[in-house]
C-alpha cells in the first residue's frame, strides 16, 4: 500500500520541494497517516565535506547525554535546531541537526580503517546506547526529514519550501506489521544511502543477522531498515557496483540465471547468489533508493508491488503510480514500467562548475 516518489535532474540542478510534494500527495490513499517523510541531496553546500547528523529526542535529557557523546568523539563545526512548524504537529520530538568531522585523535586510536566506518560505528553506538534518542540522518550535504503525519504534515512541518536538492525521495506510509513511530517512518538513511520501501521483508531476521556480522545494529522497529545498511555494505565497503548491489538484493531464480547464455554475466550472478545468499530479500517489495551516484529502483522477481518511471530532458521520476509522474512533470517525453526484478538506475553526470545551479521550475 505505501505510496513512493522520487525526482533527480542528472546535472544536479536543485529546486525545493513542490514537485515531490505533489507527486507524493496525490498517493494519500496509499498512507494511513501513520508515517511520512523525505530525503533531499544537495541541502548543505555550506557544509558539504561535514557529516550532516539529524537527530531526535524524546527529552532534554537525552537529547544532552546525545550531544555528550558526539562532541566527545568529533569536532562539531555547526548545531542549531532543525527549524519546524509546530502549528502543524505540536507533540514531536526534539529535532536537532549537527555539521560534524571525526575528531583525528579518535579516528587514529580506533580500529575504522576510514571516517565514514568511524561514523556508522559511533552512530550504530549511540542508537544503542540511548533509549530516547537516535540519529536518523547521517550523510553529507543531505538529510531525511521524516515524522508521524501524512505526506502534506510532515512537508509543512519541516518547512520543506525552504530547501533546495537536486534530488527528492518521499514516501507515505501504510504500516501493517511494525508500529507507527517517528523512527520507523521512512526514508531510512546511512551515511550517503537512503531507501523507501513499499511492502514487506519476510527475510529480515536473516538479513539482520548477516548484518550484525558487520557491525550493524537494528533499532528502528521496522523490516526497511535493513535494505539501507545492507546497500552501504555492499557498495561503499565491499566495493560492488549499483547493478552487482540490485541482483544480490533482488536475484534472478536459479532456472533463470542458469539459462543466460552470456557466461561471464552467468557465472557473476551465481557467484553474488552463493556468497552473498543472507543478504537476499525475500517477500514483495518495491524499493527507491538515492546516494551520491543516483538514484535507482528494485522490485522483488515477482513484482508485487509497483513501481513506474519517467524521462524528461535532465530530469527522472520514480512513483508507485504513473498518475504521481505526471503531478511532477506534466511533459514526460517517456514512461515505462520496469519488469519484474529489473533495477532502472539513473545516474549523476560528474560534477562541474555548476554544480550547484538552482532550478527555475516552481
Amino acid at each position: 500500500m505505501c505510496g513512493i516518489a522520487g525526482l533527480i535532474n542528472q546535472k544536479r540542478i536543485r529546486e525545493n520541494g513542490k514537485r515531490i510534494k505533489k507527486g507524493i500527495i496525490l498517493q494519500n490513499d496509499r498512507g494511513s497517516g501513520l508515517g511520512a517523510g523525505f530525503a533531499a541531496y544537495g541541502i548543505y553546500p555550506e557544509f558539504a565535506d561535514l557529516y550532516a547528523l539529524h537527530l531526535m529526542s524524546a527529552d532534554a535529557q537525552s537529547l544532552a547525554e546525545a550531544q555528550k557523546i558526539l562532541e566527545e568523539h568529533f569536532f562539531v563545526h555547526a548545531a542549531e535546531d532543525i527549524p519546524v512548524w509546530e502549528h502543524i504537529i505540536a507533540e514531536h520530538p526534539l529535532l536537532r541537526r549537527y555539521f560534524v568531522e571525526p575528531r583525528s585523535y579518535r579516528l587514529a586510536q580506533s580500529v575504522c580503517e576510514n571516517a565514514d566506518d568511524y561514523t556508522i560505528e559511533k552512530v550504530m553506538a549511540l542508537n544503542s546506547t540511548l533509549e530516547h534518542a537516535f540519529i536518523f540522518s547521517s550523510g553529507k550535504n543531505m538529510g531525511v526529514f521524516k515524522g508521524v503525519g501524512t505526506p502534506q504534515d510532515i512537508y509543512d512541518f519541516y518547512c520543506l519550501d525552504n530547501y533546495k536538492a537536486y534530488c527528492w525521495l518521499a514516501h507515505n506510509r501504510f504500516p501493517t506489521n511494525t508500529p507507527g513511530w517517528w523512527g520507523g517512518a521512512h526514508p531510512f538513511n546511512l551515511l550517503s544511502y537512503s531507501i523507501v520501501h513499499n511492502g514487506e521483508i519476510s527475510s529480515y531476521g536473516i538479513n539482520q543477522r548477516y548484518l550484525e556480522g558487520f557491525g550493524y545494529a537494528c533499532r528502528m522497529q521496522t523490516d526497511s531498515e535493513v535494505v539501507a545498511y545492507l546497500l552501504d555494505l555492499l557498495i561503499r565497503r565491499h566495493r560492488l557496483s549499483i547493478e552487482e548491489a540490485t541482483h544480490v538484493l533482488a536475484p534472478p531464480y536459479w532456472s533463470s540465471a542458469e539459462g543466460i547464455t552470456e557466461g561471464t554475466v552467468r557465472d557473476n550472478l551465481v557467484a553474488l547468489k552463493i556468497i552473498y545468499e543472507s543478504a537476499m530479500l525475500n517477500g514483495p517489495f518495491a524499493i527507491l533508493a538515492a546516494c551520491t551516484e543516483g538514484l535507482f529502483s528494485i522490485t522483488d522477481n515477482t513484482k508485487l508491488r509497483p513501481m513506474t518511471v519517467g524521462h524528461a530532458g535532465d530530469y527522472s521520476y520514480f512513483a508507485s503510480e504513473v498518475s504521481a509522474l505526471y503531478e511532477m512533470d506534466e511533459n514526460l517525453l517517456t514512461v515505462t514500467t520496469p519488469r519484474a526484478g529489473q533495477p532502472c538506475i539513473v545516474r549523476l553526470e560528474a560534477e562541474a562548475a555548476s554544480h550547484y545551479a538552482e532550478a527555475a521550475v516552481q
